[in-house]
Order: structure tokens, then C-alpha cells, then sequence
């Protein structure tokens, strides 16, 4: 095999060949780091979040194939993954994965001790989640928290503490997380029943949509619970208008569980989080001029 290609397995086995995940990852880390800091972020940190989020979603999806290597070549979306399909050994995974691990701690160093303490909780939590599909209901409330973990680490960078506010705006991820994945496991549900692994999806049953739908609104009812508290305006409430018509968009398209349609939705959540983003950022710059 040769250098470009043992590369391009390593890209796919990161997926930076489908930005999506990062794309989840970074928008409540950007909400968090806009309002811990009024709208004026500190450019270094943001550059430090920014890249720790690329570094830690690579770590976790090489974590994610290497705990899920069994199963894998048993789905009909995963079976090609590198590692199902024998290109990338599982050593060669474990390697991958420390060494990405490594390059997220070393870049918060020149942060506080409380974000280096809340970073082995960070890391603990992307290594875990993988295995939590055997024995958790709702694995996809686990990655809710995992994902969202640069919200409690961002107030910390920028607070020196992680109030209140922080913990709601990660229960409100928490809530999205559900939504967004367990439309991503409405596509796998026939063969993860076969597996017997456990997802949203199959714990909601014919309820999923029902499921789905309370769990937007319960991110966009506290996420306005924190506009309301921090005294918002017009903006930020625009930004939660347009990010609940997205909702609504996601639920016309898999109200058939199609799983293609399903997966068009998942996708389609980038958005969801940019329109929450947008009202937060514009909130505050128009309260600077």
C-alpha cells in the first residue's frame, strides 16, 4: 500500500471526507463561546475550540470504527468503512486515535487548569460513547453530552468557572443530539434489530417522530429560557424562529421514515445550528453599534 493511499484510508477513517460531524460539533461550541463572551471572543481560544473540535470528532470517529469493527461489515452504510473493510489494521486505529488525542491537549495547555480538568472528562466521554450502544437505551443522549462538551470547556476558558448557563445550553444539545441522531439511526434500524445493538431510533419505536419532535422543542425552550435570562433581542429570537422552521422542515421529510429521507434530514441539522448560531452573533453585534 502506498503512502497516499494508507493517507486517503486515514482521511476516510477520520471522516474529514464528511465534514457533517464537525459541523455538529462546532456550532454549540461557537453558541458558547459567543455568549461567555458577550459577542466579543477572544481569537485565540476560538482558534484553540476550533481546532480541538476538528481534532477530538476525528479521535472519536477512529474510536467509533475501532469499537464498532465487528459490526460494521454487517451494515450495509458501514461495511466500506477502512477498518470494516480490513485497509486500516485496529492497531494502526489506536495509534490514530492517541495521536489525535495528544495534539487536542497539547493546543488547551495555554488554558486554564479547569479546562485541562474538564478535557479528561472531554476525552473520556468521546472514547466511551462508542461502546455505550450495547447496553444504553438512547446511546444518542450520550453523544448529545459528548458533543456538546465545548460548552462547559468554553465557559471555563473564557469565565474561569462553568455557571448555570453553561449546563443548560449543553441539556439544550443534549435534546438536539437526540433529534439530529436518531434520525441518522432511523436509516440504520432494520440492521441494527439483526445486530442487536440498542439506538434511539429502536427504543422510540413508532413513537420516533413523536420523540424527535419534542426534543427540538425542548432545545428551542431552553435556548429561549437563556435569551430570557441574558435579556436577548429581536435577533436571537429571529434566529430561534428560523432554526424552528428547519425543525419543522426535518420532520416533513422523514414523516415517512424513509431512510433516505432520513438521512437528508440529518444532514440538513448543520442548519438547524447555524440559525441558532446567526441569532446569537447578530444579537450581539447589533447591540455594539
Amino acid at each position: 500500500m502506498t503512502l497516499t493511499e494508507r493517507l486517503s484510508h486515514y482521511e476516510k477513517l477520520m471522516r474529514l471526507d464528511k465534514p457533517i460531524g464537525i459541523l455538529l460539533l462546532l456550532w454549540p461550541t461557537l453558541w458558547a463561546q459567543w455568549l461567555a463572551s458577550d459577542g466579543r471572543p477572544d481569537w485565540m481560544i476560538l482558534w484553540i475550540f476550533v481546532m480541538g473540535v476538528v481534532l477530538m470528532r476525528s479521535a472519536g470517529c477512529v474510536i467509533n470504527d475501532y469499537a464498532d469493527r465487528e459490526i460494521d461489515p454487517h451494515v450495509a452504510r458501514t461495511r466500506e468503512r477502512p477498518l470494516a473493510a480490513g485497509k486500516v489494521s485496529p492497531k494502526e486505529a489506536l495509534l490514530l486515535a492517541a495521536g489525535l488525542s495528544l495534539l487536542a491537549f497539547l493546543l488547551i495547555l495555554p488554558l486554564n487548569t479547569l479546562v485541562l480538568k474538564l478535557s479528561v472528562v472531554a476525552l473520556f466521554l468521546a472514547a466511551s460513547y462508542p461502546f455505550t450502544k450495547r447496553f444504553f437505551a438512547i446511546p444518542q443522549a450520550y453523544l448529545g453530552i459528548a458533543f456538546g462538551f465545548g460548552i462547559p470547556m468554553s465557559y471555563a476558558a473564557l469565565w474561569g468557572e462553568v455557571p448555570l448557563e453553561a449546563w443548560i445550553l449543553l441539556a439544550a444539545n443534549v435534546f438536539w443530539a437526540v433529534a439530529y441522531d436518531t434520525q441518522y439511526a432511523m436509516v440504520d434500524r432494520v440492521d441494527d434489530l439483526k445486530i442487536g445493538i440498542k439506538t434511539s431510533a429502536i427504543t422510540f419505536g413508532r413513537f420516533d417522530l413523536a420523540a424527535i419532535a419534542v426534543c427540538y422543542a425542548a432545545t428551542l425552550g431552553l435556548l429561549g429560557w437563556i435569551g430570557q435570562q441574558r435579556g436577548m433581542g429581536v435577533a436571537f429570537y429571529g434566529g430561534l424562529a428560523v432554526a424552528a422552521a428547519i425543525a419543522l422542515y426535518h420532520m416533513k421529510l422523514i414523516r415517512h421514515r424513509d431512510p433516505q429521507q432520513c438521512f437528508r434530514a440529518f444532514l440538513h441539522n448543520t442548519w438547524f445550528g447555524a440559525a441558532v448560531f446567526g441569532g446569537i452573533a447578530l444579537n450581539f453585534l447589533l447591540r455594539s453599534l
